[in-house]
């Protein structure tokens, strides 16, 4: 049986995967968190974490629109908008 969530624990999972795949602490992250010039994540890095995002959340992110997804509220968003649940 796969969990719903809901938007607080969208947000939350998000956080989680960024922290993890970007080795950053989690209470560091928040809304306005750029990922490239907050976190240094090179192409690589966020390439990995769009993965990380479809697999968690069941979607499909284009090269197009992960290219917009440059802060952590864009992802979160953007998430919350395309999650089915």
């Amino acid at each position: 049986m796969e969990e719903v969530l809901v938007s607080e624990d969208i947000a939350q999972k998000v956080k989680e995967l960024v922290a993890d795949r970007m080795s950053v602490d989690i209470e560091k992250i928040t809304e306005e968190t750029h990922f490239t010039n907050d976190l240094e994540a090179d192409s690589l890095d966020l390439a990995e974490l769009v993965i990380d995002l479809e697999e968690n959340f069941d979607i499909k992110i284009s090269d197009d629109e992960a290219q917009g997804l440059d802060t952590f509220g864009k992802a979160v968003t953007y998430i919350k908008e395309h999650y089915k649940g």
